[in-house]
């Protein structure tokens, strides 16, 4: 056990690397940069570099571009901003570190973050772990509440489909989770902003934020409500898109189990029904929907919510990496990318360990052997 666990977390250095090196090579060829933003602002183009290549709503947000318009060339120099001093953009290029080689700003990078240092950012005056810290209770929330409740709807769900595999209710509640898994998250966020949120017809719920403005002279209770009153809408919207899968991936692991010949034999000695499903093909069934939960929360704490949060004018950690690649702030972009993956990473591992606490017979260790 300890050996393979050892292995594994040795396997995520250079899985990380990659992924690191990837993106910002990747990056290294996206036109624009925090160099051009500055230059884009003082030249008073910041909105035309915004509409020619796409970058954020305005101001310190806007100019993602602008790097063809001031004819930036391939070492990252500014020749075409002609009305500023040489040395004054020589001075912003050093600032943001813009006077080293690629190579040179990336092995710094990767040596800071391994003491977790992600530094500041270029347009937020904060640092990124504060960035982070300050979204991301929006992002556990929707995390939490919505793979809480996907998973006490869809494997209860899941099971009971598997065990009336053919009735009219596995029809009827495979109809709903068609529906459920055609229906985007978005979408769905709208109609009830439609519905329920003053969109136009019943006004029950808020539009913003997490809690209400008043909610620090709230007393407990009246806060519990006030957080459920503004998270209910965004976390139902992620709940339809979400059950779906995993309850047809339940249902599927169910069946597979109940038709395998231990199930046959213990129906064959007397067992009930109840005592066959819940002692015997439950703890088989569920090995592959309990081994998901760590990267389907994840997934869904960090990469699920970006749309809900923009609809919703919530400030999660989906919204933040959204800014970041527009404003082109790369110590915000490739800081959460590095603590992200390096957390998916290691989920990933947890997932194997929860394969082998469902069921002890599984042994990586001995088949890797």
């Amino acid at each position: 056990m300890i050996s393979y666990i050892v292995r594994r977390l040795l396997l995520v250095i250079p899985t990380l690397f990659g992924i690191m090196v990837l993106n910002f090579a990747v990056v290294q060829f996206a036109p624009g940069g925090p160099v051009e933003q500055i230059l884009a602002e003082i030249e008073g183009t910041a909105v035309e570099a915004t509409a020619r290549f796409g970058g954020g709503g305005g101001g310190t947000e806007a100019g993602g571009g602008g790097a063809a318009e001031r004819g930036e060339g391939p070492q990252g120099s500014y020749r075409g901003a002609q009305g500023l001093d040489p040395q004054f953009i020589a001075q912003i290029e050093k600032q943001f570190g813009f006077d080293q080689p690629a190579h040179v700003r990336f092995v710094q990078m990767m040596g800071n973050y391994l003491t977790f240092d992600f530094g500041e950012s270029f347009f937020k005056d904060r640092t990124v772990v504060e960035l982070v810290i300050d979204r991301m209770p929006v992002s556990i929330s929707l995390g939490v509440w919505t793979t809480l409740i996907v998973y006490i709807i869809s494997i209860p769900l899941g099971i009971a489909k598997a065990v009336r595999d053919g009735t009219r209710f596995d029809v009827w509640t495979s109809g709903a989770v068609i529906v459920g898994n055609a229906i985007p998250s978005f979408l769905f966020a709208i109609l009830l902003i439609v519905l329920f949120a003053g969109g136009r017809y019943l006004d029950w719920f808020p539009l913003r934020g997490l809690t209400s403005p008043d909610w620090d002279l709230m007393n407990w209770p009246e806060r519990i409500a006030d957080y459920f009153w503004h998270i209910a809408l965004p976390v139902v919207s992620l709940v339809i898109g979400g059950f779906a899968a995993l309850t047809m991936l339940t249902k599927n692991s169910f069946l597979d189990q109940i038709h395998q010949q231990y199930v046959i034999t213990a129906r064959a000695k007397g067992l009930t029904e109840r005592r066959v499903l819940y002692g015997h093909v439950f703890r088989n069934g569920m090995l592959i929907v309990i081994a998901g939960f760590p990267g389907a929360f994840v997934s869904m704490l960090f990469t699920g919510a970006l749309l809900i949060e923009t609809i919703f004018s919530l400030n999660g950690l989906g919204l933040l990496g959204f800014e970041a690649i527009v404003e082109r702030d790369y110590p915000v972009m490739f800081g959460t990318l590095y603590f992200f993956t390096l957390l998916g990473l290691v989920m990933g591992i947890v997932g194997d360990l929860a394969y082998m606490f469902v069921d002890p017979r599984i042994d990586f260790e001995a088949r890797e052997g």
